[in-house]
């Protein structure tokens, strides 16, 4: 398509802010329309955010009537099925915020609707943008380190518990493992080219966010604030993932992935009590090997981490919306992100290791 790329933001709460920003700085593009359920809260956020021209709405399917060619999704993570699944029905391709859903069976049906629509359902994990990312990928998938049969991931805040939406289980719908956890395993899951996951056993817990010495809001806190899971892959890999808002521990430790060649060490970026979050940068990685009791270890040059990543990942939207390219991150080989996300709470609750059964898109 050629000309203006025409928007439509549902949804807005601080991270709408962020895509607003991200389009403002693309000539080719314009808000439309702007929708909050809140009465009253789009016109306000219009108005902060300079969008003078942009009509404003308290229902997204009244937002949806207009001419539009894309849609950001930036509602709480309850409402990410349902909008995305009434954009895509009208016409309009989705980027939606991570998680992707709430549910494997939300996840399933927005991937399904947007190939039946034709349209683009992209998720919005900016981490994919970082050089680093993608040099890990391509060490991995070089085959350097020979058959990867083990992979350590996911990365742990001090004291990073947020509040708000993201601790009620009728909104988010899971904690730690669906507002950070989605992107260690995106990082890990991309790495290896997204397997199918087959199995999980897991724990999780909330002993921070449920006492009132740690968190403000402890008695409206209703999800996980860590987790640890053991995920069998197809093709005989095996993911420790691990995922934390709160520990008394400096880190939950560097990402690894151990093949019969080589292993590769990833460490995240940043000290205190947000570091070890892989949305915040990679610091350091590294190439070993070890034979006969010789062991080598390469380090591989990283680059600065301090990138537009966000402002990449909405411009690979806009890029594809315009060009009639397929989603940069579709929502069809995200649905295993989710299934593994819905298998470790499944796990927990029953305290017993459970299988994972994705549904043909």
């Amino acid at each position: 398509m050629a000309g203006t790329v025409r928007i439509g933001i549902i949804g807005t709460g601080g991270i709408a802010r962020a895509h607003v920003n991200a389009y403002k700085q693309m000539p080719d593009v314009e808000i439309l329309g702007v929708c909050d359920v809140i009465p009253g809260k789009s016109e306000a956020f219009a108005r902060d955010a300079g969008l003078t021209g942009a009509r404003t709405f308290d229902d997204h399917r009244s937002m949806l009537e207009l001419d539009l060619d894309g849609v950001s999704v930036c509602t709480p993570n309850v409402a990410h099925h349902r909008t995305a699944v009434d954009a895509l029905q009208a016409g309009k391709n989705v980027l939606v915020e991570k998680p992707m859903a709430v549910t494997l069976e939300q996840a399933v049906e927005m991937a399904r609707t947007a190939k039946s629509a034709g349209r683009i359902l992209t998720i919005g994990f900016q981490p994919r943008y970082d050089p680093n990312m993608r040099l890990v990928k391509s060490v991995v998938q070089s085959g350097k380190l020979g058959k990867v049969y083990y992979v350590e991931a996911g990365g742990g805040r001090r004291r990073g518990m947020p509040g708000g939406t993201f601790i009620r289980k009728d909104l988010a719908g899971a904690g730690a493992m669906a507002d950070i956890g989605c992107y260690s395993l995106d990082m890990a899951l991309n790495a290896l080219d997204y397997p199918k996951p087959l199995t999980v056993s897991a724990y999780t817990s909330n002993h921070f966010g449920s006492s009132p010495t740690y968190h403000r809001e402890a008695d409206r806190f209703e999800v996980e604030d860590f987790g640890v899971a053991l995920v069998r892959l197809e093709g005989g890999t095996v993911l420790n993932f691990k995922i934390s808002w709160a520990m008394h521990m400096d880190t939950l430790g560097a990402t690894m992935f151990l093949g019969t060649d080589a292993g590769l060490k990833i460490t995240p970026a940043g000290t205190g009590p947000w570091s070890g979050v892989w949305d915040g940068g990679v610091g350091s990685i590294t190439l070993f090997h070890d034979i006969l009791g010789h062991n080598t270890s390469s380090p591989i040059p990283v680059q600065s981490h301090h990138v537009q990543i966000f402002f990449e990942k909405v411009r690979d939207f806009v890029n594809a919306v315009r060009d009639g390219k397929p989603a940069p991150i579709p929502g069809e080989q995200i649905v295993r992100n989710q299934a593994v996300i819905d298998g470790i709470l499944r796990s927990a609750a029953e305290g017993r290791e459970v299988a994972i059964e994705i549904p043909e898109i």
